[in-house]
């Protein structure tokens, strides 16, 4: 009888704890609410970017080491016109990648806005977008 009265005092107690948190019952100070970020130079909306085409290249780590792909883009009105990938592989297995990334790149990017690229998987190949979508930020830099 006394270790079920003992395990109804702790049930007891264990539930006006939950009862007290759920009822509003927290701490009086309270951590202040994270403010949004400004939005980084570049970002959705600027619009900023002049007209012209731009090239850079980016890198990426696959299973052979540390890849390069050549980016270039063709801006007009902050829209990419055209784009053209330089592949530059170490290997038969990245030549096979970066080909089949630059054969499926212009059907995910010409027409988008600038600010709205970010690819992840082209074509097969989700290694290679890391080495675009780094060259892209350093397009971005080059057009404002």
């Amino acid at each position: 009888m006394n270790t079920a009265i003992r395990k109804s005092v702790l049930v007891g107690l264990a539930g006006l704890s939950v009862a007290g948190t759920a009822a509003g019952c927290a701490p009086a100070v309270q951590p202040p609410a994270a403010e949004a970020a400004p939005p980084a130079s570049g970002s959705a909306g600027t619009g900023s970017y002049k007209d012209g085409t731009y090239s850079a290249d980016g890198n990426y780590k696959s299973p052979n080491g540390i890849e390069t792909v050549g980016v270039e883009l063709t801006l007009a009105g902050g829209t990419v016109s055209d784009v053209k990938i330089t592949t530059h592989p170490s290997n038969p297995n990245t030549r096979k990648f970066q080909g089949e990334f630059a054969g499926g790149i212009q059907a995910q990017v010409v027409g988008k806005k600038l600010d709205e690229l970010q690819v992840s998987k082209v074509a097969g190949s989700s290694l290679t977008s890391g080495g675009f979508n780094q060259a892209v930020a350093k397009i971005k830099s080059q057009a404002q």
